[in-house]
């Protein structure tokens, strides 16, 4: 059982709403749909649903189940404002999603159905889910503009970029690996910069040199498909995990820079440490921040294959 788009379009009045979206997936599997607002995510969970006919493009789904953010209402609730309280909200959507599972559907399309649910509620709901595909063999596209569901929920992440499929893969490889600067920036924090490659694209090892701060960066083996031309700014990226810091130069060979520790914010498990490295700004997400206070100088360690080359 597969849910095929091929080159799916979707437009109201003269707004598009998708455009050119093909993607495939396959049963078993929970496939978290994530943009940001207006990115197209319902639009794109109704026509799998069956519920809305596109302007171009084709559609290969197995019976569906749709499950909208909001508990359907009646006409005369709706016309005299009637409003469930959270509890009844997160009550009501977990019946419906019980519903969806002992359902004959074969793809269930869950329109940000956690909306109103507590932290416990939402991890219960998950695993349901998530066992219901792997025992099942049930199809779970959720659509969601919280990433942090995303990541302790899918197998795969399918992402919208005002209406166009931007990246689509494991939910780590996307966050790993993105393609473009605009899928890196929806998908978590993430450090994106411009440069201009000094070496052949024959190089194993490139070398950039940032157009902020001057600084010289090699990154991991690349397919001379993603260096881009060497007489252009290219866009790089690293996540703010994968920075480390240090008071001193103790590993040359992942980029390492000097640093003024310009913020420090508490986030609970991790610590974000805001840094200017000579114009080149910079954010590290640390387990504990020790012996460092804001005005104060480190290295900070770029390591070469964790630097993303955008397009």
């Amino acid at each position: 059982m597969t849910l095929k788009f091929t080159d799916i379009s979707k437009r109201y009045g003269n707004r598009w709403a998708l455009r050119d979206v093909s993607f495939e997936a396959e049963a078993g599997r929970v496939v978290g749909v994530y943009g940001l607002n207006g990115a197209g995510k319902t639009s794109l969970l109704r026509i799998a649903a069956g519920l809305e006919q596109v302007n171009g493009g084709a559609v290969e789904a197995p019976q569906a189940f749709f499950l909208p953010t909001f508990p359907e209402t009646s006409l005369f609730e709706r016309l005299r404002g009637f409003r469930l309280d959270t509890a009844e909200l997160a009550a009501t959507q977990s019946a419906k999603i019980d519903e969806a599972l002992k359902s004959d559907a074969k793809l269930l399309c869950l329109d940000d159905p956690f909306r109103f649910f507590d932290a416990g509620e939402r991890r219960q709901a998950m695993v349901k889910l998530r066992t219901a595909a792997r025992d099942s063999g049930k199809l779970i596209l959720f659509a969601t503009n919280s990433f942090e569901q995303i990541l302790g929920f899918a197998d795969d992440l399918l992402v919208l970029v005002g209406g166009y499929l931007g990246q689509y893969g494991p939910a780590s490889e996307v966050y790993n690996s993105p393609l473009t600067a605009a899928v890196a920036s929806v998908t978590g924090r993430c450090n994106i910069f411009e440069a201009r490659r000094l070496t052949s694209s024959k190089t194993d090892l490139p070398e950039f040199h940032t157009i902020e701060g001057g600084h010289r960066l090699f990154t991991g083996p690349l397919d001379r498909t993603r260096l881009g031309p060497i007489n252009k700014n290219i866009p790089l990226a690293i996540r703010p995990e994968y920075i480390s810091l240090s008071f001193g130069a103790s590993f040359p060979e992942d980029n390492l820079l000097k640093a003024i520790v310009t913020e420090v914010s508490f986030l609970g498990p991790m610590t974000l440490v805001r840094l200017d490295a000579g114009g080149l700004e910079l954010e590290a997400l640390v387990l504990r921040l020790i012996g460092l206070n804001v005005g104060e100088e480190c290295m900070v360690g770029l390591p070469p294959n964790r630097i993303t080359v955008l397009s």
